[in-house]
């Protein structure tokens, strides 16, 4: 210990606290971020608004729509890491099937709009990083 109480570098342990003492680890991943990050739910959207594939307009559509972003164990929120996911109801779009894998913009009630993948014909949706292209409309 130092002059203040605290442990020197030799007195700090040398494994993850997961892994002392022969103890389980319960982090699953193979790079140190993915064990220093998790992801929190910090909006939900629902509401009706209008779906675009390319540049025709398809349908007004209802949506719930949850955004987690990824935050390190510290609190803070990692620029860049976030994954958007929810449903879209497809029901009475015609040809919903030749949606899925498309690249789709969903705008929202409030005027915000997302770019998601249609992840199968029930209307899932997905998105995950950052960038235009990735769900994010900042750059």
């Amino acid at each position: 210990m130092d002059v203040r109480g605290r442990a020197t570098q030799e007195q700090l342990p040398t494994e993850p606290p997961g892994r002392m003492n022969g103890g389980p680890s319960y982090n699953v991943g193979h790079s140190n971020a993915a064990q220093e990050s998790r992801l929190k739910l910090v909006e939900e959207y629902a509401g009706v608004g209008s779906l675009r594939c390319g540049d025709r307009t398809i349908a007004a559509i209802p949506y719930r729509i949850s955004r987690f972003q990824g935050m390190a164990l510290s609190g803070l929120p990692i620029p860049g890491l976030h994954r958007i996911e929810g449903t879209l109801a497809l029901a009475n779009v015609p040809a919903a099937a030749d949606l899925v894998g498309a690249d789709v913009t969903l705008e929202l009630e409030d005027g915000r709009s997302l770019a998601l993948t249609v992840a199968d014909d029930s209307g899932r949706v997905l998105a995950e990083g950052h960038g235009p292209r990735r769900g994010c409309g900042c750059c």
